[in-house]
C-alpha cells in the first residue's frame, strides 16, 4: 500500500468516524473542514465510502440529504434491530396531517395563513404537531405587515420519505389537479347553497 492510498483510507476512516458519532448528517463543506481537504476531494471520498457500503456483508450505509451525508443502518436489517431493541414509537400521521404536510412540501416555504386558504380551515394545531415530529420547521419571517413565520420541511421529511431531495418528491398528473379543483368547486359551492 503505497502512500497515497494510506492517505486516502486514513481520510475515508475520519469521515467514517464523524458520520457514525454525530448521528445526523453533516454538510459536504463541513466535513472537508474537518478533514482539513476541499469539497469536491471530500464528496469524492464520500461516494467511495458510500459504494464500499453498498455491498452486502455491511449492516450500515451512508445517505445523501440535500448536500449533507448521514451514516444509517440498512432497511434491511431492521427486522434483527427489532429483536434487540424497543421498537421506537412511530407518530402516525392523520389524513390531515398528510395534507397540510403536502401543502408545506410542495409550496415551502409557506405561512399557516396561506396553507389555511389552500385546505379551507384553520390548521395551527396541525402545522404545531407536525413540528413536533420533526418533520416540519420554521424556515424564516415573510417580509410582510406581522412577519408571519414561514415554514418547510425538515432532514426528517426527507429520511422519512425515503427522498434525497424535494426534487424527488411525485409530481401530480395534470388531468388529477383539474379533477381535484373541480371537486374542491363543487364542494364549495354546496357550502355556499346550503
Amino acid at each position: 500500500m503505497d502512500l497515497m492510498e494510506m492517505d486516502v483510507k486514513r481520510l475515508e476512516a475520519a469521515i467514517e468516524a464523524i458520520l457514525f458519532t454525530m448521528g445526523e448528517s453533516v454538510e459536504a463543506q463541513d466535513l472537508a473542514k474537518a478533514i482539513s481537504q476541499d469539497v469536491p476531494t471530500t464528496k469524492k471520498l464520500i461516494r467511495s465510502l458510500m459504494d464500499r457500503y453498498q455491498g452486502e456483508e455491511y449492516g450500515l450505509e451512508i445517505i445523501e440529504l440535500e448536500g449533507a451525508y448521514q451514516m444509517c443502518t440498512k432497511k434491511q436489517c431492521y427486522e434483527y434491530l427489532i429483536n434487540i431493541a424497543v421498537q421506537p414509537k412511530k407518530a402516525a400521521l392523520t389524513d390531515v396531517m398528510m395534507e397540510t404536510l403536502s401543502i408545506i412540501a410542495y409550496k415551502q416555504p409557506v405561512t399557516k395563513a396561506e396553507i389555511e386558504k389552500i385546505r379551507g380551515v384553520n390548521c395551527g394545531h396541525t402545522v404545531n404537531r407536525l413540528v413536533e415530529y420533526g418533520l416540519v420547521k420554521e424556515v424564516g419571517r415573510l417580509e410582510a405587515p406581522g412577519r408571519p413565520i414561514l415554514f418547510g420541511t425538515t432532514e426528517e421529511f426527507l429520511r422519512s420519505f425515503g427522498v434525497q431531495g424535494l426534487d424527488e418528491l411525485p409530481v401530480m398528473d395534470p388531468v388529477q389537479v383539474e379533477d381535484f379543483k373541480a371537486e374542491a368547486e363543487e364542494e364549495a359551492q354546496l357550502k355556499l347553497d346550503v
